[in-house]
């Protein structure tokens, strides 16, 4: 959430970037993540701005745009927060979606509870899946919580309900989880939502700013009323074991911008990549992305952050190990920075995106290599001749897709080592069947790249 994660995730990254790539991971991995979703596993999220998605900015609005998210391939619908906007301590005209003035209680700006229904119905008899954004870290200063229950919050040394220590969130007031009873108060009102709106789960902010053993309580409460998926905005192997499916990919994110920025060398990716299958528990959703509402807002579009190395990161997304997001109007291009606390639309007239979206989610639903959940068995690099070239196998019992990624921004020749590329392959952007040769030399442009799939 916002600016400071940023810095606590960069923080975290350390890479070394010499580090000769191994052919296979074989460390062994953690307990397995229990309660996987069958749905999931080849699923692909898609974030919901309600508010910027169209001009009216409401929940009928946007369910226009189902018939084209189910074209688009898309499988989770994350909508974030939806809950009415504290007024005091405000920041901007609208204030922030992450402010939230009551955890029963819907927005008026996006409509009532029968349209809601209506759109949670909608997307459910079209095969979606949808999450709500829960901020179970902290609300608005003046949530009814805030008022009726005052020592339910964190106060500060004169005895003032205090916003999250160490952050510059001075529009939200921090919860303190050592009460019972605001745990007991946060659960029921989870619960609220997927007893009487049937909702699928949750994507939970700052997930790591919230004891995990309340998660573990809020979870299984959750499972007892429907099997919940449950995405965290964290990025620490030990929350799985709260009942966590996914957790964000925020170190592969920030390595990606630091190569298209030319300040990391693309061997990073694969070093990176080692060192999580080995730190995740097996079947661990790990979700990848080139942007989010975050990203966008307060770090830059795609253009500002990757230049042209936008499209291939996003098939690296799509193609390693991880569940993908995709961010409301990236299958348009989306080249500003929306407001965070204001009203900013999408400008939809351009969806020339969409149809590489529909290549890459067509690809991610018909090949079973491209399974979601950390499996050692299931991805192998590829040594080349070229230290620009990332290549890599995902493999799933006779299912076999190869990627191969030029992470520069000038033409790259090169060929693979030990490994015999051979047989027809289905060469999913050039949309035609290819027959390869072992020893055959490969020719990519700038951020240029090829992905071949036997199914």
């Amino acid at each position: 959430m916002r600016s400071l994660l940023l810095a606590l995730f960069v923080a975290l990254t350390v890479v070394a970037c010499k580090t000769k790539p191994s052919t296979k991971v074989v460390d062994t991995p953690k307990p397995k993540v229990e309660n996987v979703l069958d749905w999931s596993s080849q699923a692909v999220i898609y974030e919901v701005n309600i508010r910027q998605y169209t001009p009216e900015g409401t929940f009928k609005a946007f369910e226009k745009h189902l018939p084209r998210l189910k074209e688009l391939g898309v499988d989770i619908l994350w909508i974030m927060p939806i809950h009415p906007i504290g007024k005091k301590n405000r920041k901007g005209e609208l204030g922030s979606f992450y402010a939230s003035r009551n955890y029963k209680a819907i927005h008026p700006d996006y409509g009532t509870e029968a349209d809601l229904h209506e759109l949670i119905n909608a997307a459910h008899s079209m095969g979606f899946k949808v999450i709500l954004d829960w901020v179970a870290n902290h609300s608005a200063f003046d949530n009814v919580w805030a008022i009726e229950h005052p020592d339910w919050y964190t106060k500060d040394s004169l005895g003032q309900i205090t916003h999250p220590k160490g952050t510059d969130w001075t529009d939200v007031a921090d919860f303190n989880y050592d009460n019972p009873d605001m745990r007991a108060a946060m659960i029921d009102a989870m619960e609220y939502w997927v007893r009487k709106f049937n909702i699928d789960g949750y994507r939970c902010d700052v997930a790591g700013f919230v004891p995990y053993d309340f998660w573990k309580d809020a979870i299984d409460s959750l499972n007892k009323i429907k099997p919940v998926f449950m995405l965290a905005e964290w990025e620490d192997d030990k929350i799985h074991a709260s009942g966590f499916h996914a957790t964000y990919g925020w170190e592969m994110h920030h390595i990606m911008n630091q190569i298209a920025q030319g300040k990391m060398k693309p061997q990073a990716i694969d070093t990176f990549i080692h060192k999580d299958m080995k730190r995740f528990p097996k079947g661990a959703y790990r979700m990848n992305f080139t942007t989010n509402h975050d990203e966008n807002s307060w770090n830059g579009t795609i253009k500002e952050r990757m230049g042209d190395a936008g499209d291939v990161m996003t098939v690296m997304a799509f193609t390693m190990e991880g569940m993908p997001l995709i961010y409301s109007g990236q299958e348009a291009g989306l080249d500003k920075r929306l407001s965070f606390f204001g009203k900013d639309e999408i400008d939809w007239s351009d969806l020339s995106k969409q149809v590489f979206f529909k290549k890459l989610t067509k690809l991610k639903h018909h090949n079973p290599a491209l399974q979601n959940g950390i499996d050692l068995d299931n991805y192998r690099t590829i040594a080349t001749t070229n230290p620009n070239i990332i290549a890599y196998e995902r493999k799933n019992g006779d299912a076999k897709v190869v990627a191969l990624l030029n992470l520069s921004k000038t033409p790259q020749s090169f060929e693979l080592k030990d490994y015999p590329l051979e047989g027809k392959f289905w060469d999913v952007f050039a949309d035609r069947e290819v027959e390869l040769k072992s020893g055959e030399k490969f020719e990519l442009g700038a951020w240029g790249y090829r992905v071949f799939s036997n199914r």
